[in-house]
């Protein structure tokens, strides 16, 4: 490209490629401090799970349905996070026959941290991009975007029931 011809449109594809890519560069490195400060075996799939759950606990039927995958796809990952230390399943205090799955303290120790990451990483984001631009970028993606910020079904959306 000539000097005279100044900036280009990008191609459509590449701005869903280019958040994605922002997304998939934040989570790497939230995974890989949380890594660092004792939680080595989480990923990206996780949170939603952990948040899915949320501070009352659910089913796996429930959870099935929030993070739109199959019920044996929600236990397959409730035995698998249960194993590591992060969930725990309990009886439903309403009714004994239910069984309820609970983030452990493990579990809301990770959430915590994960905060705190994504609290620097937007710093370094600031730091680099300007405050500014950071605010107008975060405006114009909510201006873009649907308002419900916690859409969890982002695992089935990928396919992975």
């Amino acid at each position: 490209m000539s000097s005279d011809d100044g900036p280009r449109d990008a191609p459509g594809f590449e701005l869903p490629l280019r958040l994605f890519l922002a997304f998939r560069t934040i989570s790497d490195e939230l995974h890989a401090e949380l890594a660092r400060e004792g939680h080595p075996d989480l990923r990206p799939m996780h949170g939603f799970v952990f948040q899915a759950i949320g501070p009352d606990g659910t089913t796996a039927v429930e959870l099935g349905r929030r993070l739109g995958v199959s019920k044996q796809a929600a236990g397959k990952m409730v035995k698998s996070l249960e194993r590591a230390g992060y969930l725990e399943r309990g009886s439903d205090p309403r009714d004994a026959r239910r069984k309820i799955v609970r983030l452990t303290p493990r579990a809301v120790d990770s959430l915590a941290r994960s905060e705190r990451v994504f609290e620097r990483i937007r710093g370094d984001w600031v730091r680099t991009l300007g405050a500014d631009r950071m605010r107008a970028l975060e405006q114009d993606l909510r201006r873009m975007t649907p308002a419900d910020l916690w859409r969890l079904d982002m695992p089935g959306w990928f396919g992975t029931s």
